[in-house]
């Protein structure tokens, strides 16, 4: 007999979490308590939850935060209210979406808070972006953002932080997306994805404001296996313009001798350090980013060693160009190439220009114990590095740049994302 192992996929687990949900914070006769509410939408003429949690048959539930006012120490928490991904708007459901679908959304946004300057356009797959782009338009920067991953963009979370015009929806519309989300839809958009029946299209109006969220903290809870929970305010980059980078610090190595940067970055070079900085806040740790123009060129992410991510990010720099040469010659994705003349075409094509990473810089999360680790991207031609800074042998990292006419800038502060 034969077995339907999809119906999971299409099973609405029955959830049992409550309407409304309280946490509060107590010190001595002082309590602070935040209050929250059940999110669901109206699907169909029913009012439905989450589809499910992060697999099938796990129940979950969203919450929006209605009422609490929480301060500790000197800092507040984002005021109820002002809901983004909990307050968006369900325009086009087709399958309503589950836990990994809003929280891939939700990641979209908290990269975007940064980036609110130009066209900005990110493809998260689970949980972490595969393509990010700024472009002149919102259209080209999802082309962009397309193009640097298509193989993995397939069925992924599209976030625009501009309206989504006609010219951007027939380019969206050529590839499968699981959710796309934007402040706002032009009506000719919204007629294409119309026949993209289970595609998920969310508006949230509050985007325009976005850009406020940037120096705002939330709480962070992390649950643990004996029902514990561990509570953290929320991670924000605080190298977010030139001046909040360290240029040329002198570093001691053992013997007391100082090293310095020989090089500052160019001003192409800067931009691209601070773009692929910011995009880093949402990216899985331990992880090294290739940015070229404004553009993701190779993403590794939670790797367990520094030299291991950055060949990782490499290697796929090299292969998604390669697919995207494929692609764009033949007419065929490189994965689904059986001619060895072509395949050796789109090798040498994406080898030629080193996956595109000639010319690129180079983004760590956190610092590089040794040298190795940034030679990886060195010997493929970065032009300029950026990191936390905070090993002991920073020198010699400060060293291996200066050996190669590297520039390096350093941000004081970890990026890591667990």
């Amino acid at each position: 007999m034969a077995v339907d192992l999809k119906a999971a996929y299409r099973t609405v687990v029955n959830e049992h979490f409550t309407p409304r949900m309280e946490i509060s914070f107590v010190d001595g006769d002082r309590r602070q308590t935040l209050v929250y509410e059940k999110v669901t939408w109206d699907i169909g003429g029913k009012r439905e939850g989450l589809r499910y949690g992060e697999n099938p048959g796990q129940e979950a539930a969203m919450y929006r935060l209605v009422n609490g006012n929480l301060v500790l120490g000197d800092v507040t928490t984002v005021q109820p209210g002002r809901g983004l991904v909990t307050d968006a708007e369900l325009l086009q459901f087709g399958k309503h979406p589950g836990k990994i679908n809003l929280t891939d959304a939700d990641n979209a946004l908290n990269i975007l808070r940064y980036l609110s300057a130009t066209p900005c356009a990110i493809i998260i797959k689970h949980n972490n972006p595969c393509g990010v782009a700024k472009g002149s338009t919102i259209a080209e920067a999802y082309d962009r953002a397309n193009k640097a991953d298509m193989l993995a963009a397939f069925g992924g979370c599209i976030a625009l932080n501009r309206t989504c015009d006609r010219e951007t929806a027939e380019l969206i519309a050529r590839n499968y997306a699981e959710v796309v989300v934007a402040p706002d839809y032009e009506q000719a958009a919204l007629d294409l994805f119309a026949a993209k029946k289970n595609l998920r299209v969310m508006r949230i109006g509050a985007m325009e404001r976005l850009q406020t969220y940037a120096t705002e903290r939330f709480l962070d809870f992390k649950s643990l296996l004996d029902g514990g929970i561990i509570a953290q305010w929320s991670y924000i980059p605080e190298a977010r313009t030139p001046e909040g980078l360290i240029l040329q610090p002198e570093i001691a190595d053992k013997s007391g001798t100082l090293h310095r940067i020989a090089r500052v970055p160019t001003e192409r070079e800067l931009d691209d350090l601070l773009f692929g900085w910011l995009v880093e806040s949402g990216v899985t740790s331990n992880s090294v980013l290739y940015v070229k123009d404004g553009v993701t060129v190779g993403i590794g992410t939670g790797e367990q060693d520094r030299v291991g991510v950055a060949e990782i990010a490499r290697d796929k720099a090299y292969r998604k160009l390669a697919d995207r040469y494929a692609r764009e010659t033949f007419g065929t994705p490189y994965n689904e190439l059986t001619d060895p003349a072509r395949i050796a075409e789109a090798d040498a094509f994406s080898k030629a220009s080193n996956g595109g990473l000639k010319g690129a810089v180079m983004v760590s999360d956190a610092f590089f114990p040794f040298r190795d680790g940034a030679e990886v991207g060195i010997r493929e031609g970065v032009s300029a590095i950026i990191q936390p800074g905070g090993a002991i042998r920073d020198w010699d990292v400060i060293d291996c740049c200066n050996e190669n006419g590297v520039a390096m800038v350093f941000t004081g502060q970890r990026s890591f994302r667990h």
